[in-house]
């Protein structure tokens, strides 16, 4: 009987914590629960769970408030974490050694990759995009991103199959999320941004000329302070959106998102140069 391949991708740290994604998944519940409901047993795989299943399972929760009959499957390239996950498995919940060829048995609607791949290099981090992509079913996503330690500040990309660069891989948005009461400027959320972009982040690309216009408007915002945090991100947003796109209308954009701590926009407004 032939060996079974090798999953493909490199071990990562698997640091996690309880509703270190909640962010990210309560942006996937919202933005991407109408394509989880066009689909009758929509397949959600979560790529790289860590050390723990935690994660895993919450998203799982999470979706099965917006589609009964969602599988959520949980995918490690470390066999060992593999194992320490099976007890946590239940109906429509379950865990699979591999990587980035996903070993599951159909295409699936959305995958989720928290944290995995900025210990690549850049063109690898284009080249996974372009795999995962590759995997989806044909009117799915894939959100690749990176957070903190406990969750405060994010960042993430959400792409469709269809060719980009290098062929497969389109990118179609970015979303920043943080704890405001904890933020001191926008500028901040650089730390998270995706592998594709943070070693852009110089004077030249877009995504630095993004995070320094809405350093600017939250400075400008500060007056709004003593409403409070929200507030004053509320304004600097609005403030941005007078020379940038972003997204201002639901499921992704809009003031009740935006209260939420997350701004949205095209991939265009940081592709880089």
């Amino acid at each position: 009987m032939p060996r079974p391949p090798r999953p493909e991708g490199v071990i990562t740290r698997g640091t996690t914590a309880p509703n270190r994604l909640r962010r990210a998944d309560r942006w996937i519940a919202s933005v991407h629960g109408p394509l989880l409901r066009r689909a009758d047993r929509p397949l959600v795989v979560d790529l790289g769970f860590g050390a723990s299943p935690v994660t895993t399972a919450e998203l799982f929760g999470r979706l099965r408030a917006v589609h009964p009959r969602v599988e959520v499957v949980g995918v490690e390239i470390d066999p060992d974490r593999v194992t320490a996950a099976k007890p946590r498995e239940r109906e429509g919940l379950s865990f699979r050694l591999g990587g980035f060829e996903l070993p599951v048995d159909r295409p699936p609607t959305l995958i989720r990759v928290f944290n995995v791949l900025r210990q690549y290099g850049e063109d690898e981090a284009w080249a996974a995009w372009d795999r995962l992509c590759a995997g989806l079913s044909p009117d799915g996503v894939l959100v690749e991103g990176t957070c903190g330690e406990i969750g405060r500040r994010a960042a993430w990309v959400t792409l469709e199959g269809g060719g980009s660069r290098s062929g497969v891989s389109v990118p179609r948005t970015i979303t920043f999320a943080a704890h405001l009461p904890t933020l001191s400027h926008p500028s901040q959320l650089a730390e998270r941004l995706p592998k594709t972009l943070i070693h852009r982040n110089v004077p030249g690309e877009r995504v630095h000329e993004l995070l320094t216009a809405f350093d600017r408007a939250w400075a400008a915002a500060a007056p709004q302070s003593v409403f409070g945090p929200r507030q004053r991100w509320v304004t600097a947003v609005e403030l941005l959106a007078r020379d940038h796109p972003v997204v201002t209308t639901p499921p992704s954009g809009g003031r009740a998102r935006w209260r939420l701590g997350e701004v949205t926009l095209p991939w265009t407004a940081v592709a880089p140069r």
